[in-house]
């Protein structure tokens, strides 16, 4: 069952009443949370040279979570990325990502993500919306999510875990550099998807 329970339109009208008591197993998910980034993942792949995928992430993130068992619209997210802990396994790669060519670090460190609305799909089905802000270029993303549980680990920690994903085109946050192929096309691909894992803990 999803986070928020929810359940399909026709099946909700037909055996929920409209002043139902939400399930206490879900109400009690409700709360603030805060990202583990020792249990969780932001990457993102781009396609090299029209024929292969590289594979990237980012090591270093905070981001907090506010969950509504009650009413998901009111759910919310932010997550801030050090631009600077990108790493696609190759320290020159990732030295070129880093330079003015891309995310001109210097001058831009973080890449941040703020949310502004929230709705349940249904099933474990969600979707996020947002401001993406990327190289002082704030454009609007949505992330599909799916809800992957929630648990009490062995510290007493209580958790939740999400797995979501997205596109964007690079371009519309002026990320432009390319360099044309002898054999057409272009050596980095303008689409790029974004995959994130998260677990978050809820505040005491």
């Amino acid at each position: 069952m999803g986070i928020f329970g929810r359940k399909s339109t026709d099946e909700t009208a037909a055996t929920t009443p409209a002043d139902a008591t939400v399930n206490p197993e879900l109400a009690a998910l409700t709360g603030d949370y805060t990202i583990d980034p020792t249990h969780s993942a932001i990457g993102f792949v781009a396609r090299h040279a029209m024929v292969t995928n590289v594979k990237g992430k980012f090591a270093d993130f905070t981001g907090a979570l506010h969950l509504d068992g009650a009413d998901p619209a009111r759910s919310t997210a932010s997550i801030d990325v050090k631009m600077e802990s990108v790493d696609t396994g190759s320290a020159d790669r990732d030295g070129h990502l880093k330079s003015a060519d891309f995310f001109k670090t210097d001058e831009f460190p973080t890449m941040t993500f703020r949310s502004t609305s929230a709705e349940a799909l249904g099933g474990d089905d969600y979707r996020i919306t947002g401001d993406l802000s990327i190289l002082g270029v704030t454009k609007p993303l949505t992330i599909d999510l799916e809800f992957n549980g929630a648990a009490t680990d062995p510290f007493g920690n209580e958790r939740v875990g999400f797995e979501g994903k997205a596109e964007i085109l690079r371009s519309e946050w002026g990320l432009t550099w390319n360099a044309a192929l002898e054999t057409g096309g272009v050596l980095v691909s303008d689409k790029i998807k974004l995959n994130f894992d998260i677990s978050a803990i809820k505040n005491a």
